[in-house]
């Protein structure tokens, strides 16, 4: 949901920088997982505040600017379970990768292997034979069903 970007202050506060469409929400959650790859850290959050387009946040038991310093760079997300249930046709990220991208024509195009911001729309990043940037926008994404591990898209082979 966001990385630490750089300690802030003297006291333990880090700058957050928040990768979620909108950065107060990870405001709503008493704490963090903090790390990277598969290891991380639970921390309470004690505060946290809007400050200048950002948020800073004071985690439980980083007192001094050294210890924040130290989490530069690191992963900050939630327990799964903490987070609402995306509405009707909306999806986490999470959910849509490892997704088996096919076409209208019905030609595996390749799975999906992250997403990535680009301004006007979130690009699919499928990756088969060949790697396409697919625009998550009604234009070209049909029906995703998560369950069954497939997302269609209106996306030829030669894109």
């Amino acid at each position: 949901m966001g990385r630490i970007a750089a300690p802030f202050g003297i006291k333990g506060w880090v700058k957050v920088q928040a990768f979620s469409e909108d950065p107060g929400t990870l405001m709503d959650f008493a704490s963090w997982r903090v790390g990277r790859g598969t290891e991380y850290k639970h921390y309470p959050v004690e505060a946290i505040q809007d400050h200048s387009n950002t948020l800073v946040a004071k985690l439980a038991g980083i007192d001094d600017r050294d210890a924040a310093f130290a989490l530069r760079g690191q992963e900050i997300s939630v327990e799964r379970s903490n987070l609402p249930p995306p509405a009707e046709d909306e999806f986490y990220w999470s959910d849509l990768i490892g997704l088996k991208a096919v076409n209208r024509e019905g030609i595996e195009l390749g799975t999906v292997s992250s997403l990535m911001e680009s301004g006007a729309h979130d690009l699919l990043v499928v990756k088969g034979s060949r790697e396409h940037l697919i625009p998550f926008a009604a234009a070209f994404v049909g029906k995703v069903d998560v369950a069954a591990g497939r997302i269609e898209v209106d996306w030829g082979e030669d894109y």
